[in-house]
């Protein structure tokens, strides 16, 4: 995936042979091929922000019914961050839900790892170790002995996955935030507010136009209207509203007049304390 929660084999951090984005390789996946479709069973999948809101939205159905129907969100008590993993069927081989003999249902809204496979990408996690690229080379793969050479930024591209990229950035902003590296770990309200934000955006829609929430906070008139059309200019929103709560940066306004009400309130409670 395009954030550190993926974890690789140690042997791929340290053998694995790392691309560039202008280093080329040989692979080209179709119809035809004796493992077509092999790859799409007996695997996690972690599901990003964006890949939900894509993904619900081709299947024209609401956030809340797309991550109770296909997706499963494991936590455990050392868990400091939720991933969302697709939900595999209950048959034999495990396979995707999406996936059918003549190929993928959703394949124009992919995840991001479907897009990129069978490029990994690693963050070693090293401040002078830069994140590199790989190849997956596993049986039965037969694409590998294509003769159709690309560089891996060629590969991105005819992919698709530039797009899911550019809204990854605003996912490590939150998902690689120095409190998750440095070992902070959520209160459950807070883990649930985050799941919401980031994956459940009919959910977080209706918190920031039926709530008071605009009634708190000062956001301007066209990133209000924007967010109220558009999933995405909400999700970037909701981005915005994490890094506020979660780790108290100035990326939202506290509107003048609740902040007056709040400091006279403190000021109330305290004079009363100190009688």
């Amino acid at each position: 995936m395009n954030d550190s929660t993926t974890q690789f084999p140690l042997s791929i951090l340290e053998d694995a042979p790392r691309f560039k984005e202008s280093d080329a390789f040989d692979f080209q996946c179709k119809p035809g091929l004796g493992c077509f479709n092999q790859c799409c069973a007996d695997v996690n999948i972690a599901l990003t922000p964006y890949d939900v809101l894509r993904l619900r939205t081709g299947l024209k159905i609401s956030s809340t019914e797309f991550l109770d129907r296909y997706t499963i969100l494991p936590f455990s008590a050392q868990q400091k961050f939720p991933v969302v993993l697709l939900r595999m069927q209950n048959d034999e081989r495990r396979s995707c839900p999406f996936v059918r003999p003549e190929g993928c249902l959703v394949y124009s809204d992919r995840p991001w790892a479907c897009r990129m496979y069978p490029v990994g990408l690693a963050s070693p996690g090293e401040e002078t170790d830069e994140p590199f690229f790989f190849l997956i080379e596993e049986d039965p793969c037969e694409g590998h002995s294509s003769n159709t050479r690309q560089t891996i930024r060629e590969w991105i591209r005819n992919q698709g996955a530039e797009k899911y990229e550019f809204h990854g950035e605003d996912f490590k902003q939150i998902s690689l935030h120095p409190f998750f590296l440095d070992g902070g770990q959520l209160e459950p309200s807070k883990m649930n507010m985050l799941v919401m934000v980031l994956y459940d955006l009919d959910k977080f829609r209706r918190f920031v136009f039926e709530s008071t929430f605009l009634q708190k906070f000062s956001i301007d008139e066209v990133t209000v209207e924007e967010a109220r059309r558009e999933d995405r200019a909400l999700l970037r929103l909701g981005y915005r509203w994490l890094r506020f709560c979660l780790f108290g940066e100035d990326t939202v306004e506290i509107r003048r007049e609740v902040r007056k009400s709040v400091r006279q309130k403190t000021e109330v409670t305290s004079k009363s304390y100190s009688r």
